[in-house]
């Protein structure tokens, strides 16, 4: 079973750069935010370190991790971002706004792409959060598949005090998870889920004390990884495509997964 602590993988990192370290021990990627000094505070650059370590990932990987070092998992924008100086080879926001919309709708896409690729549905991304978890932090949280929460978590969507809105990519798991009407109260007033209330309404999938936030981490690491690839890539392909689908539609889309199963299992496939 691998380690959760990135010191401890004999290999080495596969990435290191700009607040982000990716490891990988077979079967178990981990992907470890590294500015604990700034309370891991996201910026163009570590989102494109984020979309660098989902391309970089072997094939041999089939859960991947999300952590991050010190007290909190991440405390939103690098608030630099709203200077006039911004972050040194960074355009600043004021740049992006003065930019055509073609090439706005452009830079935010690329953005985006450092909290897509943990959905694969040849992975499954847990997050293990600590502390805050802020704006942008929040939304990576919701990019991953499951989450793991110590019971000093707290949540926030503080995007729209800042005259913004939530655009990585987090509005449509928060919808998915906790409904319309709270997803929007939770948006708007900025206001902090804490542990009990995340796992209450969905938004985690359990709640446990700091010290055992990696034990359990690497135990349902471990519960993942007993089951069948191909399986789990049919399974999660089925569950994320279920909202979209009608009833009928879904009983189609089971029986023509479990053909697919039975065949491969039979030796029968083409």
């Amino acid at each position: 079973m691998a380690s959760l602590d990135p010191e401890l993988d004999k290999d080495g990192p596969v990435l290191d750069k700009d607040g982000v370290r990716l490891t990988v021990d077979d079967a178990i990627a981990t992907v470890t935010l590294t500015n604990p000094a700034k309370r891991n505070v996201q910026s163009p650059a570590l989102w494109r370190a984020l979309a660098e370590a989902g391309r970089t990932l072997p094939g041999s990987v089939r859960v991947v991790v999300l952590r991050a070092e010190g007290k909190s998992f991440s405390a939103g924008l690098d608030r630099q971002m709203f200077t006039p100086e911004g972050i040194a080879g960074e355009p600043t926001f004021i740049d992006l706004a003065r930019s055509s919309d073609g090439e706005l709708d452009a830079a935010i896409a690329g953005f985006q792409e450092a909290f897509t690729w943990w959905r694969r549905n040849d992975l499954v991304s847990i997050a293990a959060v600590q502390g805050h978890a802020i704006g942008a932090g929040f939304q990576l949280a919701l990019a991953c598949d499951l989450r793991v929460v110590a019971d000093d978590v707290q949540f926030a969507m503080r995007e729209t005090g800042l005259g913004l809105v939530p655009d990585l990519t987090g509005t449509y798991p928060l919808v998915s998870l906790v409904g319309y009407a709270r997803a929007l109260e939770i948006c708007v007033t900025g206001r902090f889920v804490l542990a009990d209330e995340a796992v209450t309404t969905g938004l985690a999938n359990i709640s446990v004390p700091r010290e055992e936030l990696d034990g359990t981490v690497r135990d349902l690491a471990s519960a993942l990884l007993a089951a069948d690839r191909q399986a789990v890539i049919e399974t999660k392909a089925l569950l994320r495509g279920a909202q979209e689908r009608t009833y009928e539609e879904q009983r189609a889309a089971e029986r023509a997964a479990q053909s697919r199963r039975l065949r491969d299992l039979a030796g029968t496939g083409d």
